[in-house]
């Protein structure tokens, strides 16, 4: 098994904490929330055999730094662009989940052609989720609104970080198992002063500054190819048809959905993901 190092970087006026394994052609992994760099912990070892595997902190989780500003989609993607030229990393193979998955898609957009590829776990465009955001899907979708209220989360979330992220993780797991193995780790993290509300600020960005980005250029596509993973038992899979929500953004697409797998693919299912995304870096 490779070791994971651990090490920091200054990219965008920021100071980002990233765990790295593995030699060879460049891949960038990016978190979603309430998650962190952690995360990625099964895949790594299982990636590094192929790949140069840096997943970082993105900014306000884990142990990168926690400004007051700057959670729209371009801004953190400006992030791990300077991650990647302090690094020397270049035609990177890029993938994320959740909202990692969605600063994957605004890095794309804006440099077309400048990444090797993406595979982007378990989300969607948030503007096809809006679109079609029915009753069902609102009722596991709560925290959308709760996370993006101004300070409010905050207050309440810190008498008891763990019972929140439990409440947040258990219903998007197809075996809870896999979360109860991480979530002390989860719960330290965001227990560090600044973290929450880091957390919550990709919220907050949610219903202004990222939609106005996406309105600066409504027909922009994104050049590389584009694989996407999904689960089916408490994942994107259960509500959405993935593959249509992301052609018109993606046109070199290719995809599946996994079964007996919820949201967090990468904990649940680290095997079959990293078979898919070695296969797709094939391609």
């Amino acid at each position: 098994m490779s070791d994971i190092e651990r090490g920091t970087v200054q990219a965008n006026g920021i100071t980002l904490h990233y765990r790295a394994c593995g030699e060879g052609p460049p891949m960038v992994l990016l978190h979603g929330w309430p998650q962190t760099s952690y995360s990625w912990r099964k895949m790594l070892p299982l990636l590094a055999p192929h790949y140069r595997c840096i997943a970082p902190d993105l900014r306000g989780f884990g142990d990168s730094d926690k400004p007051v500003a700057g959670y729209d989609m371009r801004t953190v993607a400006n992030d791990i662009h300077a991650m990647c030229d302090s690094l020397g990393l270049e035609d990177v193979y890029l993938v994320g989940t959740d909202w990692g998955g969605l600063v994957a898609r605004r890095y794309a957009l804006d440099r077309p052609g400048v990444l090797d590829r993406l595979c982007i776990v378990d989300i969607v465009p948030h503007d096809q989720i809006f679109a079609n955001f029915t009753p069902a899907y609102a009722r596991g979708a709560w925290h959308y609104f709760f996370n993006a209220v101004p300070d409010m989360p905050e207050q309440l979330v810190a008498h008891d970080i763990k019972l929140f992220l439990q409440a947040m993780f258990r219903p998007k797991y197809h075996n809870a198992a896999h979360m109860d193995e991480a979530i002390d780790e989860y719960v330290r993290a965001y227990s560090k002063p600044g973290a929450l509300r880091g957390g919550f600020a990709y919220y907050k960005a949610m219903f202004d500054e990222n939609p106005a980005l996406d309105a600066e250029n409504p027909d922009a596509r994104i050049a590389e190819a584009v694989h996407c993973v999904w689960g089916n038992s408490g994942g994107m899979g259960g509500p959405f048809d993935v593959l249509k929500m992301w052609e018109s953004v993606a046109p070199k697409l290719t995809g599946r959905g996994l079964d007996a797998c919820g949201h967090y693919v990468h904990e649940e299912q680290p095997d079959a993901l990293a078979e898919e995304i070695i296969a797709f870096g094939k391609v």
